[in-house]
C-alpha cells in the first residue's frame, strides 16, 4: 500500500497511536485541555527537520507557532520525551531488538548566533573549566522533570567557535540509548561515565531497569585508566584501542609496565554504527546546527528523533 503521508507528516496512524498513549494529559488540571496533540508534535518535528524559525511554521498546517513552541518547551522541561523513549526501549528490549554491544562517541554542532545571543553570566566556554555537578551538561530528565538549565546553556568554545557537543551511546544497530549535551569544548573521554549513567531501559514486567551494556566500543579518545577501571568494575567489556603514547610508556617500563589491555579488533569494526547514527541525527537541520537558546530544548529534540527511530523499528516488528 502506498504511503499517503504529506511532507508535513512524520507519523503513520499506527505510530501515532502508540506515541499518543505515552504522552501526558492535563486532565484534572487547570487551564485549557491540550488540543490536537498530533498536529502540535508534527509541528515540533517539522521545525527541527527543516531548521526554520519557530515563527515561520505554516499556521494553516500546525496552528499558532506559539502553541507548538510552548508545548515543546513544556515537554523538554518535564522530561516527556525521555519517558516516551524509556517505554519504547522497554518494548524493544522485551522483543529482543536491542543489541547490547554499545558504541559511544560524540559529535559537534555549530551554535548559530540566534542560539548564543543570551546573557550567560555563568557560561563555561574555556577549554580548561572544571565542570561541577549539573554544570555545562544536560542529560536524561529525572522523574517529574526538574533538571535545570546548565551553566552556559551547553554552549562552549572549541576550535570551530561556539559549539555544542552531543554525546551518545547507541546499540549494536546504531539506535540511540542515551544522549547527553555539553559545550563543544568538553573532552569525550571525561564524559563516558555520564553517558553510560544515562542508559536506563525499564523491564516489561517485574525487575530493575537495565543500565549496563555487555560491551562498550569507543575510539582512542576514551582510553584512560579511569575509564577502563570503571568499565571493569561494572563488568563491562571494553573494546577501546590504546594511544601510541600509552603503548610507548608501557614499553619503556619493561616488565613493570604490565600487560596491555585486551582489544578485540574484530568487534571494534562495528564502531562505525555510532558515526552512522550521528549522520541520521544531523539529517534534521535544526540538530545539525543548533538554533535553540536552551540546552534542554535542543537535547529534547535529539531524544524525540531517537523516539521516532525506535518507534519505526517496533512498528516493523511482526
Amino acid at each position: 500500500m502506498t504511503d499517503q503521508r504529506s511532507r508535513f507528516e512524520t507519523f503513520s496512524d499506527q505510530e501515532w497511536a502508540r506515541v499518543e498513549a505515552l504522552l501526558p494529559s492535563n486532565a484534572g488540571r487547570r487551564g485549557h485541555p491540550f488540543g490536537d496533540n498530533r498536529r502540535v508534535v508534527e509541528g515540533i518535528i517539522y521545525r527541527y527537520r527543516t531548521g526554520m524559525a519557530w515563527r515561520d511554521l505554516p499556521r494553516e498546517v500546525f496552528g499558532p507557532w506559539q502553541t507548538v513552541w510552548k508545548r515543546h518547551r513544556r515537554y523538554a522541561a518535564d522530561g516527556t520525551w525521555d519517558r516516551v523513549l524509556a517505554e519504547l526501549l522497554a518494548q524493544a528490549d522485551a522483543a529482543g531488538k536491542i543489541d547490547w554491544s554499545t558504541s559511544v562517541d560524540a559529535t559537534i554542532s555549530r551554535a548559530h548566533q540566534h542560539a548564543t545571543n543570551t546573557t550567560r553570566p555563568d557560561q563555561d566556554t574555556g577549554g580548561s573549566v572544571e565542570l561541577h555537578e549539573f554544570a555545562g551538561r544536560v542529560r536524561r530528565q529525572p522523574a517529574g522533570g526538574g533538571e535545570r538549565e546548565p551553566a552556559g546553556h551547553g554552549v562552549g568554545r572549541s576550535r570551530g567557535g561556539l559549539t555544542t557537543k552531543i554525546h551518545a551511546a547507541v546499540d549494536g544497530h546504531g539506535r540511540p540509548l542515551a544522549v547527553v549535551v555539553t559545550g563543544g569544548q568538553r573532552n569525550d573521554g571525561a564524559m563516558l561515565a555520564e553517558v553510560l549513567a544515562d542508559i536506563r531501559v525499564p523491564r516489561v514486567g517485574p525487575g530493575r531497569p537495565r543500565t549496563r551494556p555487555d560491551t562498550v566500543i569507543a575510539d582512542r579518545a576514551y582510553t584512560n585508566g579511569v575509564n577502563r577501571r570503571m568499565l571493569a568494575g561494572r563488568g563491562i567489556r571494553a573494546v577501546i584501542p590504546q594511544k601510541s603514547t600509552e603503548i610507548t610508556a608501557r614499553t619503556r617500563r619493561g616488565s613493570n609496565g604490565g600487560r596491555p589491555p585486551a582489544f578485540d579488533a574484530e568487534t571494534y569494526k562495528n564502531r562505525n554504527v555510532v558515526e552512522r547514527s550521528f549522520s541520521l541525527t544531523k539529517q534534521w537541520r535544526g540538530l545539525a546546527t543548533r538554533y535553540d537558546k536552551l540546552a534542554i530544548t535542543y537535547r529534547s529534540a535529539t531524544v524525540l528523533q531517537a523516539c521516532i527511530r525506535w518507534l519505526r523499528l517496533l512498528e516493523d516488528t511482526p
